[in-house]
């Protein structure tokens, strides 16, 4: 996964001593229809309900998310899906980290999604 501006720039200042940084208390995922970009804003999905994913504590550089899948159902709209982006909150909020998808999902308005897994790498 890639860390967007905004996260890339709070690791930066706390691991420096600049400021410190107050992790989320929960992190949600929300469906792209292309490379979010370094802002994480990029090319959103029609559907812009989040879904809220828990992470196993880090091991190794990695951490993969607990509790999947994650659902999405009564979908917005008929489009294919090809990332997922991470966020500090439920609505509006900060981007955090992003990752293009296994494969694209096609999806189609009124069906379901389901994201089966996902992990984050430090590199």
């Amino acid at each position: 996964m890639t860390m967007t501006t905004y996260l890339a720039d709070k690791f930066l200042d706390h691991v420096l001593g600049v400021a410190a940084y107050t992790a989320p208390t929960t992190v949600w995922a929300a469906p792209h229809i292309g490379n979010p970009t370094d802002t994480g804003a990029a090319s959103p999905a029609a559907e812009t309900t989040r879904k809220a994913v828990s992470f196993a504590a880090a091991s190794g550089k990695s951490s993969s998310a607990t509790g999947t899948p994650i659902s999405w159902t009564g979908l917005a709209a008929t489009e294919t899906w090809t990332h997922i982006v991470f966020h500090d909150a439920s609505t509006g909020g900060n981007p955090l980290l992003y990752e293009a998808l296994v494969a694209p999902a096609n999806v189609t308005i009124g069906g379901s999604a389901d994201l089966t897994s996902a992990t984050v790498t430090a590199t």
